[in-house]
């Protein structure tokens, strides 16, 4: 037979009329078995939030007391905290300043220790006091000659004066003869002119009067060269007190410098940074120790937006980092009329470049009513001040 007039077979992939019928149940089991269970998407459902908080009020009312204590207590916390400005950049101030001695020599002593704490007066170190003392004798040894000079020069500048008065006393007396000795020559020359006296005896009154006057100019010169004597003595007395001065200013400067080997405390503070040792050679100017007086403060650096309301004497907390526990309560005492870069060694130029503004920090200075005793506090300390502004 041709290709085209044979019979199809059935194709395999079709389904044979009972298989059909077989598979046609299957649809109907799987609706039986969703009837089976009909309230499997009910049991699958979430409860809502209101149905959980009305299955527990207790814990719904606590919930919302809770809610409403933190939202009071953070606006109680805002309307507080508005009316106090705080910074981290706080630190504690003080003047401290290098020991040196005036005079140089070996230390022979060092009664403190690191750290110490002295009062004002006592002794940091001593110096070798020897050669001082020996400076003091030679100065004590130039004020005994100048004082024997003065003395000296008195003792002659009275003797002068004697000799004026001496001298003065011999122009009186060749004045009187002088006086004397022209009444005569004036006799003899009238006698002469009447005839009743002779040449000679005019002549020799005349001859007398010249010597007397001669007598009286020598007498007068040396009462000057005796006032002028008293002159030049008092120029030398003079000469003398200065020498004597100079020689008293250098016993008081020996006396200091004596002074100067005992380095003491100028005011009460502590020690530190001790280098000086027992048996060092020590300059004048040398650098013995440091010393931090008690006289503390805090230097907070405020940012210049925070000082709108703040005014020297508004009340201060600190707390120091240090001892978080401690408070301590102060006030301000000043606020520094410029930025602290105003006032550095290289301070920011703001003309040259590109401008770019940034909140400058101005420092403020505060004072401690009391520091604690038992704490050891010093400068550079990190605090944190809160003022009250408000």
């Amino acid at each position: 037979m041709d290709a085209q007039t044979k019979p199809r077979e059935p194709a395999a992939d079709h389904p044979r009329p009972h298989d059909r019928r077989e598979e046609q149940p299957a649809p109907e089991q799987g609706r039986q078995s969703d009837k089976a269970n009909p309230t499997e998407p009910d049991a699958e459902r979430k409860p809502s939030l209101r149905d959980r908080l009305r299955a527990h009020p207790w814990l719904t009312a606590a919930g919302i007391v809770v809610a409403l204590v933190v939202v009071i207590g953070a606006i109680a916390y805002w309307l507080n905290a508005r009316h106090y400005e705080s910074t981290d950049d706080a630190f504690i101030a003080a003047r401290s300043f290098s020991v040196a001695p005036k005079v140089g020599g070996y230390v022979i002593d060092v009664p403190v220790t690191d750290n110490q704490h002295v009062n004002a007066g006592d002794v940091l170190a001593r110096i070798d006091p020897r050669d001082y003392q020996i400076a003091i004798d030679q100065a004590k040894a130039q004020v005994a000659v100048g004082e024997a000079n003065v003395d000296n020069i008195e003792a002659q500048i009275a003797s002068q004066k004697e000799q004026v008065a001496q001298a003065r006393a011999q122009v009186d007396q060749a004045d009187a003869q002088r006086q004397f000795a022209q009444q005569e020559e004036g006799r003899a020359r009238d006698l002469v002119e009447r005839g009743a006296g002779t040449v000679q005896r005019e002549q020799q009154t005349r001859s007398d009067l010249q010597s007397q006057q001669a007598n009286t100019t020598r007498a007068k010169a040396a009462l000057t060269a005796a006032e002028l004597g008293i002159k030049t003595l008092q120029t030398q007395l003079e000469s003398a007190k200065a020498s004597l001065q100079q020689a008293q200013a250098q016993l008081d400067q020996a006396n200091l410098n004596l002074q100067y080997t005992n380095v003491t405390a100028a005011e009460p503070g502590r020690v530190v940074k001790l280098s000086a040792a027992r048996g060092t050679l020590a300059t004048a100017g040398q650098s013995l120790m440091m010393f931090v007086p008690d006289d503390v403060w805090v230097v907070a650096n405020y940012k210049e937006t925070q000082l709108t309301d703040m005014r020297p004497g508004q009340p201060v907390e600190v707390r120091i980092d240090a001892y978080p526990d401690r408070r301590l309560t102060g006030k301000i005492a000043s606020v520094q009329p410029g930025s602290g870069t105003a006032f550095s060694l290289l301070p920011a130029e703001n003309a040259t470049g590109n401008y770019v503004k940034v909140v400058q920090r101005v420092p403020v200075k505060i004072t401690i009513d009391s520091w604690p005793a038992d704490l050891p506090v010093g400068p550079g300390m990190s605090v944190v001040p809160r003022t009250r502004v408000r």
